[in-house]
């Protein structure tokens, strides 16, 4: 008895040494500031989320996060820096269902391999892809769209770049209705927004928080959203399903990640800290506002949907053409 309780003893002495070692890695993290890449343009959705939530994270670890746009090839190029950082906790991406699922099915060549090269931190949320159009194009519905369009071959659609979740859209709804539109890829929402406006561009696809203060302002006209719900910033607005165009569904997310390898008190510091602060009221509210859906996660549930998502668009671009024009 009197050994068993030693060893009960001795065993436990050993496991509060390995909580003590691992509390205090955590307690040593983060030791300067961290830089958060946005692999896409300032201004914009991302730009928002990442700003507002960085800076609720940097008053939780009690480090600055400094966000930091690299933009190009679809996301690439900010998340490859991401990818080859030093898997110490410092860099981290703003990775979304474009750049960490999508993208290896629509450029042939990839610099860095999203099922392997990165750490899932936590989920940042979802965001609504809406389908409008600008006062060049006065149609009504999205089934007068598609009468349209058949009726004028070569039509345009704009999207934020090509290998967005607005490209894929754009493109299942394109192959499915069999419109015959011609996709033409912006750098980022701003400037498709500015032809679409100017009657230079008749359609677009674009996250719904970059279009909302046009489409409330009534310069643009949305005829529905790609998700499979219904975009609380925009009630009345149907979805492509309910419309019939179940096979064009798209439900664009994001997600921060970090280096393959990244520590795992580091991973969860940082995960915990980002579910803090997309939970805070303020934080929330003024997202929501935007139109985007705020909502953090584990890490374990960001390498699932990864991983999920991944094999869904490898399986669809083996029956939709995905490629980068």
């Amino acid at each position: 008895m009197h050994r068993h309780t030693f060893n009960l003893a001795r065993g436990l002495a050993a496991l509060a040494l390995i909580q003590g070692a691992s509390t205090a890695l955590a307690a040593g993290y983060p030791a300067k500031p961290i830089t958060f890449i946005v692999p896409y343009t300032a201004g914009g959705t991302t730009d928002l989320v990442a700003r507002t939530a960085g800076q609720k994270v940097a008053e939780k670890l009690g480090q600055p996060v400094i966000v930091e746009n690299r933009p190009g090839a679809g996301g690439n190029i900010g998340m490859d820096a991401v990818a080859k950082a030093a898997p110490d906790g410092y860099t981290i991406g703003f990775g979304a269902i474009s750049t960490n699922a999508l993208n290896p099915f629509v450029y042939p060549k990839m610099p860095f391999d999203p099922t392997k090269d990165f750490t899932g931190v936590s989920m940042l949320g979802a965001s609504s892809v809406v389908l409008e159009t600008g006062p060049a194009l006065k149609v009504d519905s999205v089934k007068d769209l598609v009468a349209y369009a058949k009726q004028h071959p070569g039509t345009s659609f704009g999207t934020p770049g090509t290998g967005t979740s607005m490209h894929l859209a754009g493109v299942m709804f394109d192959q499915l209705t069999g419109a015959g539109m011609q996709h033409i890829p912006y750098k980022g929402s701003a400037q498709a927004l500015n032809d679409l406006l100017g009657g230079h561009l008749p359609v677009m696809f674009d996250n719904l928080p970059a279009s909302l203060p046009h489409i409330k302002a009534g310069k643009v006209h949305p005829l529905a959203v790609t998700g499979s719900k219904r975009a609380p910033a925009l009630p009345d607005v149907p979805t492509l399903a309910e419309l019939g165009y179940s096979g064009a569904v798209v439900d664009p997310w994001f997600a921060v990640y970090g280096p393959a390898n990244m520590s795992p008190e580091a991973t969860r510091a940082l995960s915990e800290a980002f579910q803090w602060a997309l939970a805070l009221p303020e934080v929330k509210d003024k997202l929501e506002q935007a139109g985007f859906m705020p909502y953090g996660s584990s890490p374990e549930e960001v390498q699932r949907l990864t991983a999920s998502q991944y094999e869904s668009f490898k399986a669809l671009s083996q029956k939709v053409k995905l490629s980068a024009d």
